[in-house]
């Protein structure tokens, strides 16, 4: 089985808009520093990487869903072009009222990926910036990485696994974290 790293996008893959605004335009998308390295060390260190989003500008009609797919394919071609890959972008475009499963603090988006790609949660991570992130990782029994403006919370560290200024950290303690042990020899 596969082993993956996903990623929430806004806070950890770009600079998130001001509180109630909306990334609604690839001109507004600023890639946060480190992100493209990270992800590229990710693919060199055999996980997938899979963005999961909420997009509730969508919901909101702030953007439509072909505004958000263009986004997201010259985000592919940005880190693409870079040297790193994103294997699969997976996103919510419903409000917060919507009893929908994919909606994190759901796991409906990581369950998916996780069938589709053959990946083993056991093995995997999500990284976010936000409560709702790692309790949609825990849901779906991987480990969590808690990066960037989350540690800043009142709410703690909401029981994340890791703790880290910014996904390139993250990435360095997710790869200290999964260094097997050497293996032992026995005589027998």
């Amino acid at each position: 089985m596969n082993k993956a790293v996903f990623l929430d996008r806004d806070g950890v893959i770009n600079r998130k808009a001001p509180e109630g605004d909306y990334v609604v335009r690839w001109d507004e998308f600023e890639i946060l520093p480190g992100v493209v390295e990270a992800i590229r060390i990710l693919n060199q260190s055999a996980y997938r990487v899979i963005v999961v989003t909420n997009q509730r500008a969508v919901a909101k009609n702030k953007m439509t869903l072909s505004e958000l797919e263009e986004i997201h394919g010259k985000l592919i071609a940005t880190v693409a072009e870079h040297g790193g890959m994103i294997d699969g972008i997976y996103f919510c475009p419903h409000d917060l009222e919507s009893n929908c499963r994919c909606r994190k603090p759901k796991a409906g988006m990581l369950l998916r990926a996780l069938e589709e790609f053959e990946i083993d949660p056991q093995r995997s991570w999500m990284v976010g910036d936000s409560p709702v992130d790692i309790e949609a990782g825990k849901r779906s029994g991987c480990r969590t990485a808690l990066v960037g403006a989350g540690l800043n919370r009142t709410d703690g560290d909401m029981g994340a696994d890791i703790l880290a200024g910014d996904l390139s950290q993250a990435v360095e303690l997710i790869l200290r974290a999964d260094v097997s042990p050497p293996l032992s020899t026995s005589l027998g």
